[in-house]
């Protein structure tokens, strides 16, 4: 029975370490905490409880950037593609370091968990085969610690990538790429500080 306990607590402890407990940085309800892009031209809005991110007609595009700054930390969210030719993802500490959700623009297909880098384009590809779900709602959790990035697709881990220019902090981003007619929606948005 102690050696139960034990493994537990131990076990506990590992979750709550490595930075588990995640909180909602997106409420549900409205987009407080967030720097909405203006004007907004209802690309972003919150409807039956959801982030439905969609295109205008002068299809800019633009990018939701949270309020606070962060260093160390796991972003995890839960999205679904709804229309288009969905070419969305999350940035991390600022513009030069994306996680990409959907197709991408100059490679036309989907890549995915894959991290994109100015310059570098796509230094690695996320192994996604059998994992990502098509037209359906994915899990995709990105664990930022320095310069180092783990991306897990619906629980399975996709790609690791040292990236040599990320910030040492800023905030995170929810891109909606210019150019596409699309829609996605993100039905959590978690993050713990690690």
């Amino acid at each position: 029975m102690r050696r139960l306990i034990f493994i537990f607590l131990i076990s506990s402890f590992c979750h709550v370490a490595q930075g588990q407990k995640l909180k909602k940085i997106f409420n549900n309800k409205n987009l407080y905490g967030w720097v909405v892009p203006n004007p907004n031209y209802d690309n972003w809005t919150v409807t039956d409880k959801m982030l439905l991110v969609k295109s205008s007609d002068d299809r800019k595009g633009s990018i939701l950037w949270t309020q606070k700054t962060y260093k160390n930390f796991i972003v995890e969210v839960e999205y679904k593609d709804v229309s288009g030719v969905v070419d969305s993802g999350i940035f991390l500490r600022g513009e030069n370091d994306q996680i990409q959700i959907g197709i991408s623009g100059s490679l036309k297909r989907d890549l995915t968990a894959s991290p994109y880098i100015p310059g570098k384009r796509y230094p690695v590809e996320a192994k996604t085969e059998g994992i990502l779900k098509v037209g359906d709602w994915n899990t995709l959790k990105v664990k930022v610690l320095d310069k180092t990035y783990t991306v897990w697709l619906n629980g399975k881990e996709v790609m690791t990538y040292t990236s040599e220019n990320i910030p040492a902090s800023g905030p995170i981003g929810i891109q909606l790429h210019p150019g596409n007619d699309m829609s996605i929606q993100y039905r959590y948005i978690k993050l713990a500080e690690i």
